[in-house]
C-alpha cells in the first residue's frame, strides 16, 4: 500500500468546488484532510490568490507513478492548462511525498525519473504546503538535502512574512465519500 501526501491548489473559477473535487475523486482512499488556507499566489506572476490545502490519502493499487498520473487525471478534468510557469491554474495537484506503507512502518519513496520529483524538491520551501501538513499531521517530516526534517522545523525556518502570508479561511471540505478522518476547517 502507498499512502500519499498531496498538496492541492486552486485560483480560478469556483476554487473550493475545484478543491472539493479531488477529496470527491479520491472518496475513501483519503485518509485526513486539512484545514482550507488562502494564500497570495507564489513564484512572482501576477494572479489571484489561491486556495489551499493537505490531504494525506492511501491505495494498495497506487505507487508513486500511480499517484502521479491520478494527480493529472484529476488536474485534466479540471480543464487545467500547463502554460505558464508558477501562472494561474483551476487546479494544481502536487505529490510532496509517497510512502511504502507495511507492518515495519512506513518507507519514504525516492524518485527522480520520468517525471516524477519525490519528494517535491520545493515543498520545504512553501508556506502554503507547510502550515496545511502540519495542521493535519503534526508529527510529519519531509526528507531535505539526505535528511529527514520536522515540519515544524522547516516552517519554523521560513520567513515571517511567507507564514503570515498563508491565512485560515472558514471553507470546510467534505470526505463525502466515506473516508476515514476529517479536520474541520473552521475559523477559530
Amino acid at each position: 500500500m502507498t499512502r500519499v501526501v498531496l498538496s492541492i491548489g486552486s485560483n480560478l473559477g469556483d476554487r473550493l468546488a475545484r478543491l472539493q473535487s479531488v477529496l470527491d475523486r479520491l472518496g475513501d482512499a483519503v485518509q485526513a484532510v486539512s484545514p482550507v488556507y488562502e494564500t497570495a499566489a507564489w513564484g512572482g506572476v501576477e494572479q489571484g490568490p489561491f486556495l489551499n490545502a493537505v490531504l494525506i490519502a492511501d491505495d494498495p493499487t497506487l505507487d508513486g507513478h500511480g499517484w502521479l498520473r491520478c494527480a493529472q487525471e484529476m488536474e485534466k478534468t479540471a480543464d487545467r492548462i500547463r502554460g505558464q510557469r508558477w501562472g494561474p491554474r483551476t487546479l494544481d495537484v502536487d505529490l510532496v511525498a509517497c510512502y511504502l506503507t507495511s507492518l515495519n512502518g512506513d518507507t519514504e519513496l525516492f524518485s527522480l525519473e520520468d517525471g516524477l520529483t519525490l519528494p517535491h524538491p520545493l515543498a520545504h520551501l512553501r508556506a502554503f504546503v507547510l502550515i496545511p501538513w502540519l495542521a493535519v499531521d503534526p508529527g510529519a517530516e519531509l526528507t531535505v538535502a539526505g535528511g529527514k526534517q520536522p515540519i515544524a522545523k522547516l516552517l519554523a525556518e521560513l520567513d515571517p512574512a511567507d507564514r503570515a502570508g498563508v491565512r485560515l479561511t472558514e471553507w470546510v471540505l467534505e470526505l463525502r465519500n466515506g473516508g476515514a478522518d476529517t479536520d474541520s476547517a473552521s475559523q477559530s
